[in-house]
């Protein structure tokens, strides 16, 4: 099974039309960087409630969550009460 990283890497790279998803660092700011847009990340929080069977709460939608690669990764660890 793919690590979440590379799942969210993946979904990155093919939603927001992104060629360079694994050469993104974990750390960058994808709002920042202007990969995502507030419509982006709703879609992106759609694919976490999916992909991973979470739910996401509306006081859960911050950068601390949804704004890096690594800050969603370990969102979505504390969620599904475990790592990768």
């Amino acid at each position: 099974m793919d690590s979440v990283e590379n799942r969210v890497r993946e979904f990155i790279a093919q939603t927001f039309v992104m060629a360079d998803a694994a050469g993104l660092s974990a750390d960058q700011s994808l709002l920042a960087a202007r990969l995502i847009d507030s419509t982006g990340v709703l879609e992106l929080v759609g694919f976490l409630e999916q992909e991973f069977q979470i739910q996401v709460a509306d006081d859960e939608l911050v950068p601390e969550n949804l704004d890096t690669i690594a800050n969603i990764v370990a969102y979505v660890g504390r969620k599904t009460g475990g790592g990768q």
